[in-house]
């Protein structure tokens, strides 16, 4: 499939004037002249001017963007429901903004510069969208009285010989929830400091809600957690640590998700990093429950929060995991729930302490922990029977190595092409050159090529024993070509793959086969590079752009990406048709490629959202590796019929898949839909307590 992202339907914007300094909302921390000019009196006097300036060339932008607007709505109805939702989370700005972003997303402009340059501002971010005032405070309290019940949440705290000041902040923290119905289960595991055993006593005196343990031994984490455990009341547990800090609305969160879902059974949420004068950063947005990603690092982490009964009914924490103790309780938890009963909640919940010493302050500090995480890993797969070894990686995460059955089953790779003997000869050698898969069979599409040397150069591949050329006379389809191809495949699985990939790891197909070969599997899809060594496809995030865009794209070679995200194995809501492989079966049962509404654009998207809708999860692996000389057979959408498709296809997408499209659970609410570099939402995708108007 070609290129979706439309950049052809979208006129380029002209540079707003020089006189523009800011964009509005700008907070201060770009600015595109000096301090000293701003502060000179001319520049005062003609401020009105500038303003004036800049509204006016504000709604060129707009007007502009309109008629892109409507047409990614699906029309002048879709696009007043969404206004009307975004005038409501994010007042008259928020809409201006929406529609000058689709007017240019690649632009260049002062507006461009300064999103690109601050919108990963953190500091900025938490000011507007994750700091509580008076309103929220009420606003929360009033929907803690309207809840139906109050459960109990216990939080269970091992103590060890901690700074006392975190220790009193930690405790603090819990102390001023806004949710009145915790108690804090407190474990003192032998601490030498006899400081901390005195503050401890001081806050059972003071606080009937908290309970403590004084262990006579040292038993280490996993011990002195199963003491603080053995104290909870309460009907779920949350795990905190003793230097860590929760913030005041974290148990109120936590409180209306267990009401909502009364059959969950492990809830998590966002975190962050606190440094020791308070500043927060290095936010960790996640992903809805992602089993894959989950099997590369513990995202659960924190907050966490577990149904008391399930953690007993397994005896709590192992010990021998020290260090890894949570990521073993997760996996265990999720060996006994279903997916839907595993909840996250979009929001910062808790805030981990960096400082020296601490595994926020960097992973190398507990080496042991990393260790004993791939121990825990290990035996989830010896528990649950899945033929896999759990890698340490060198940057501190895990990947897992799935076992090839010893008769590998054939695998139909598909390419359609026309013309083009210099992409499809390259595409053809090297499959057969890195390829240590064996059981293959290539199956090329021909739609009409007409160049006597590729004619030539199909013939000679005709007599290979691994090559079928199927002639199609047909208009292009690239839906059609797949599909008719398909039902001509041999093998149990098929390999969807552009003329104008290239393989660079041998493993490549081993890699897709071994996944797509997993329980409740259904598409995989490999890492893509440009010829640049720049990322083409991490896999796709629906929403971004509109309808879709590629994780991560344009990021360097050996850079990781968001979290990591752009070298682990993970579960994606969509993967690139330019190289994907499934399995036959499933690919009928979902119908196929969507060759009548969907000729050319987002027939993969459309595609793996149905494989997802038929309750099978698609994998991206890193692990795929192979070039993409993208689009560089089919050209531009540079005639008006190709246009006129396009936005066809664009409105055929938004009338299936509504706001599905816009609420990826491979993706957050907390990043942006206007870029692929997982940069912060301005603002989030979540419900706000108060309207942004009222706030302001």
């Amino acid at each position: 499939m070609d290129d979706f992202e439309g950049n052809e339907l979208r006129s380029a914007v002209s540079q707003l004037d020089q006189l523009v300094s800011e964009p509005e909302g700008s907070t201060g921390n770009q600015k595109s002249v000096s301090t000293e000019i701003h502060q000179a009196t001319m520049w005062r006097l003609m401020h009105p001017v500038r303003l004036i300036g800049h509204q006016v060339l504000r709604a060129k932008l707009i007007l502009r963007g309109l008629p892109y607007a409507v047409a990614m709505s699906g029309g002048y109805s879709g696009l007043t429901k969404n206004m009307w939702r975004t005038f409501r989370s994010e007042g008259i700005h928020g809409i201006k903004r929406r529609v000058i972003f689709s007017a240019a997303p690649g632009a260049s402009t002062p507006v461009e510069r300064y999103e690109k340059n601050n919108r990963t501002d953190y500091t900025e971010w938490v000011r507007r969208y994750d700091t509580l005032n008076d309103l929220d405070i009420k606003a929360i309290e009033n929907r803690i009285k309207q809840l139906d019940r109050l459960p109990l949440i216990s939080i269970v705290m091992p103590v060890y010989n901690p700074p006392l000041d975190m220790l009193e902040e930690a405790i603090l923290s819990v102390q001023s929830q806004l949710y009145p119905n915790w108690e804090l289960c407190i474990a003192d595991d032998a601490s030498t400091n006899v400081e901390v055993h005195e503050l401890l006593k001081r806050y059972i005196e003071a606080d009937c809600r908290i309970k403590v343990v004084f262990r006579k031994e040292n038993g280490h984490i996993s011990a002195a957690s199963n003491s603080a455990l053995a104290l909870a009341k309460g009907e779920f547990v949350a795990l905190l640590d003793n230097d860590d800090l929760l913030p005041q609305q974290a148990l109120f969160w936590v409180a209306e998700t267990i009401v909502a879902n009364p059959d969950v059974g492990l809830i998590y949420s966002d975190e962050d990093k606190i440094d020791l004068s308070g500043l927060r950063f290095d936010p960790y947005f996640k992903p809805d429950w992602n089993p894959d990603l989950f099997l590369s690092h513990n995202m659960a982490c924190h907050l966490g929060v577990y149904r008391t009964d399930l953690i007993r009914n397994f005896g709590g924490f192992r010990e021998g995991l020290e260090g890894a103790q949570d990521y073993d309780l997760a996996l265990r938890c999720s060996e006994q729930l279903d997916h839907k009963n595993i909840v996250h909640i979009p929001r910062v919940l808790y805030h981990w302490r960096s400082h020296p010493g601490s595994t926020a302050h960097a992973g190398s500090e507990k080496n042991y922990a990393l260790l004993a995480g791939e121990r825990a890993l290990n035996d989830h797969f010896s528990r649950t029977k899945v033929a896999a070894q759990a890698e340490l990686l060198s940057f501190g995460m895990y990947r897992a190595r799935y076992s090839m059955p010893n008769n590998t089953p054939l695998v139909s790779l598909i390419i359609p092409t026309r013309n083009g003997l210099e992409l499809i000869k390259q595409c053809i050698d090297s499959i057969f050159a890195k390829t240590t898969y064996t059981n293959y069979e290539i199956i090329i599409v021909d739609n009409n090529s007409d160049d006597p040397e590729t004619l030539d150069y199909f013939a000679r591949l005709s007599s290979h024993d691994q090559v079928r050329v199927l002639r199609d006379e047909s208009p292009f389809n690239f839906s059609a070509l797949n599909n008719k191809a398909v039902q001509q495949a041999r093998g149990d699985y098929v390999g969807l793959i552009n003329n104008d990939i290239e393989v660079i790891s041998p493993e490549w197909l081993s890699e897709l086969m071994s996944l797509a070969l997993q329980s409740g599997v259904g598409a995989v899809g490999a890492r893509l590079w440009y010829p640049n060594d720049t990322l083409q496809h991490g896999g796709v995030v629906t929403g971004v752009g509109g309808i879709a865009g590629h994780s991560h794209k344009h990021l360097k070679k050996g850079a990781s990406g968001f979290f990591s995200r752009a070298q682990l194995i993970q579960t994606m809501s969509v993967v690139t048709g330019a190289c994907l492989v499934i399995k036959k079966s499933i690919y009928h049962e979902v119908g196929g490629l969507n060759e009548a509404d969907l000729k050319v654009a987002f027939n993969d998207v459309d595609f793996c959202l149905r494989v997802r809708e038929a309750g099978y999860r698609n994998i991206w692996t890193p692990y795929a590796e192979l070039y993409h000389h993208e689009s560089a057979s089919r050209g531009t959408e540079n005639t008006r019929a190709k246009q006129l498709r396009f936005t066809e296809e664009v409105l055929f997408m938004k009338k299936r898949w509504g706001d599905l499209l816009i609420n990826d659970p491979a993706y957050s609410p907390n990043l942006t839909l206007d870029h692929e570099d997982f940069s912060y939402a301005w603002p989030p995708r979540v419900d706000q307590l108060v309207c942004s108007d009222e706030r302001s």
